[in-house]
């Protein structure tokens, strides 16, 4: 059993990037789906997709590059973990790299970016940092 899906699902992307890998896979939920199709939105994966298998269902994740193969992804981040979670104010809600990155933050209406959360004038968890 994994204590925090979100941090391996961080830790598998980027070890996919490390090795060069075309995809990863691992065991899928509502919140990394949610978080793979904000990386798709943002422009750091190209695509994705939930598999229907039984009893767990797979979250496939394909990785992007560039020409050169280098990773489009720089850095990942995880901010708010189990045993210390971190809230922010929507005032208080963090520029990454000064916007070239991206928070994503669980709001009551659900997870998103940091951007996405100001405009909605919302706070909540900050989850990551991708860069």
């Amino acid at each position: 059993m994994i204590s925090d899906p979100i941090a391996d699902m961080l830790t598998r992307v980027h070890n996919g990037l490390m090795a060069r890998q075309k995809q990863v896979v691992m065991p899928g939920s509502k919140v990394k789906l949610a978080m793979a199709r904000i990386l798709k939105d943002e422009g750091f994966i190209r695509d994705f997709e939930m598999t229907k298998d039984a009893p767990q269902p797979q979250l496939r994740i394909v990785l992007k590059y560039d020409r050169d193969r280098k990773s489009v992804v720089t850095g990942l981040k995880r901010i708010s973990r189990p045993g210390r979670r971190v809230y922010v104010k929507r005032s208080d809600i963090p520029w990454v790299l000064s916007g070239l990155g991206v928070a994503i933050l669980s709001t009551p209406q659900g997870i998103m970016t940091g951007q996405k959360a100001r405009r909605q004038r919302l706070g909540g968890e900050v989850l990551c940092y991708v860069w």
